[in-house]
């Protein structure tokens, strides 16, 4: 399995037989086996996590639209989504059977859209989508105990499946809230690698996160210095 970032919260998986690529927004994307099936996932419909430019750019690389094959998110209007693609919508909290024997989870975003819980046989994978403890210094104390409870609640469903790789968001923009869902993911779940996202083209939260964290340093990767991760 290789993770590679593509910005903001996109991500590229190759694995044996196939090819992950989640919330693309913008980028260039680094396929090296044109021949493999390329599964598209999107959490939601937000514009930096879904841009339906990704179809035409992986047919421009040599991708066959036999080859490809969509996981949006229900919230997603179709008519932004190509006709000639094949494609699966999908709600929080349901089970899919997806191509290449893999299963997708879904949780129910504190945002928009769902969270993406996948079961490959190299291992398994999260991509949170928007799905993160959104407390802000300008909202209420109900509103930001229910956002926390809210995000809680969907991260203790994953305490029991072990993750080789995960993608959750790290925001500076919540200013001194901003390690709060990171924190809560790290302590309640089990998993390899963690790679922070949704930072804005702001890396300097993870050097600061892991600052304030020095026990997960050899979870956390910095997405900004290597953008491409061989995992085992």
């Amino acid at each position: 399995m290789k993770v590679t970032y593509l910005s903001h919260s996109g991500f590229l998986v190759e694995l044996a037989d196939c090819i992950l690529i989640f919330d693309y927004f913008k980028g260039t994307l680094p396929l090296t086996d044109s021949s493999k099936p390329v599964l598209v996932f999107a959490s939601h419909s937000h514009h930096d996590h879904y841009n339906p430019d990704i179809f035409p750019l992986l047919l421009s690389q040599g991708i066959s639209k036999e080859k490809i094959f969509a996981v949006l998110s229900s919230d997603i209007y179709y008519k932004r989504i190509p006709a000639d693609i094949p494609f699966q919508q999908v709600k929080h909290h349901q089970v899919y059977e997806l191509p290449q024997s893999i299963r997708l989870e879904t949780l129910n975003s504190t945002d928009a859209g769902v969270a993406f819980v996948l079961f490959t046989k190299e291992g398994n994978l999260y991509h949170a989508g928007d799905l993160n403890d959104w407390v802000w210094e300008g909202e209420s104390t109900a509103y930001n105990h229910d956002m926390t409870a809210r995000y809680q609640r969907e991260i203790d469903k994953l305490q029991r499946i072990p993750f080789v790789a995960a993608f959750v968001p790290l925001d500076p923009r919540q200013e001194s809230n901003y390690h709060k869902g990171m924190e809560y993911f790290l302590k309640t779940v089990t998993v390899t690698y963690v790679f922070p996202m949704h930072y804005w083209e702001k890396p300097e939260v993870i050097h600061k996160f892991i600052s304030k964290y020095p026990q997960y340093k050899d979870v956390i990767q910095d997405t900004e210095t290597t953008k491409n991760y061989p995992v085992e």
